[in-house]
């Protein structure tokens, strides 16, 4: 009996360590994310349409998926295309469909949808202090997230200095498992306005982890973009690299955004 039973708690103990290494793999690697912006009170005219085009390629990251069979982050690029519409001069809806991937060992994948209300102080283009809140609601994929339905709460606040813009979104992101568990992932924005149309800006986009306990700082996200704005009637377009700043973010990611009214 002794020697039989050997093999068996060998097996049990395999199990459980490989149980634990499953558990872990969220804090330790990277995950993919189809929006990679910073929200700066502006909105579409009233009774206007608007069509935002997101992408990234993740030209240098994680080769270990953030979760069992989510996708690989190296090499993937990812996106979704926006929809909104200005319904007030203080409110836009969205909607965000579809979100996709293509990804080594996956190819084209279809990720979810979410719905969006923004809500902000009226004109902020042309205000010295912009204030606002976005509320995301996300219907995923489980490649995607390993929940169904996730949510996010951005508010918005943010100085218009002429020529500087300094903007910053305290992220909280939410799986529905309680208040303790938000997730802290601020963005912040420094851009400089060299004209009307062009504009250069930094941003970093961080995720402590939960509130209750952040994340140890190995297992954290930090990431700092370069980025070039143009902005025109028929196309707005914003370009950027980002360079992670820890073991726990993807090394090298490229971003572009192309937007227009659809009047």
């Amino acid at each position: 009996m002794p020697t039989s039973s050997a093999p068996f708690r060998r097996r049990v103990h395999l199990l459980t360590l490989t149980a634990a290494l499953l558990c872990l793999l969220p804090a330790l690697a990277a995950a993919q994310t189809d929006e990679i912006q910073v929200y700066d009170a502006s909105i579409a005219p009233q009774g206007v349409f608007n069509l935002t085009w997101h992408n990234n390629f993740i030209a240098d990251g994680s080769e270990t998926p953030a979760f069992p069979g989510a996708l690989v982050p190296n090499h993937s690029f990812n996106g979704v295309t926006e929809w909104a519409y200005g319904v007030k001069p203080w409110f836009e809806a969205g909607l965000y469909l579809p979100l996709y991937s293509i990804s080594q060992g996956r190819g084209a994948t279809y990720n979810g949808f979410k719905l969006r209300a923004l809500f902000v102080v009226p004109h902020a283009a042309d205000r010295h202090f912009v204030y606002g809140a976005n509320f995301e609601f996300s219907v995923n994929t489980n490649h995607w997230e390993p929940k169904r339905y996730t949510s996010e709460v951005r508010p918005i606040i943010g100085w218009h200095l002429h020529p500087v813009d300094i903007i910053i979104n305290p992220i909280l992101d939410t799986s529905y498992d309680g208040l303790r568990n938000l997730d802290f992932a601020p963005s912040t924005r420094v851009a400089w306005n060299l004209s009307p149309i062009w504009a250069v800006a930094a941003e970093e986009y961080d995720d402590f982890g939960p509130i209750h306990e952040f994340n140890p700082v190995r297992n954290q996200g930090h990431q700092l973009y370069a980025v070039v704005d143009r902005d025109s009637k028929l196309l707005s377009i914003e370009a950027g690299i980002g360079f992670g700043l820890n073991a726990g973010s993807d090394p090298v990611t490229l971003k572009l955004i192309l937007s227009r009214d659809l009047n």
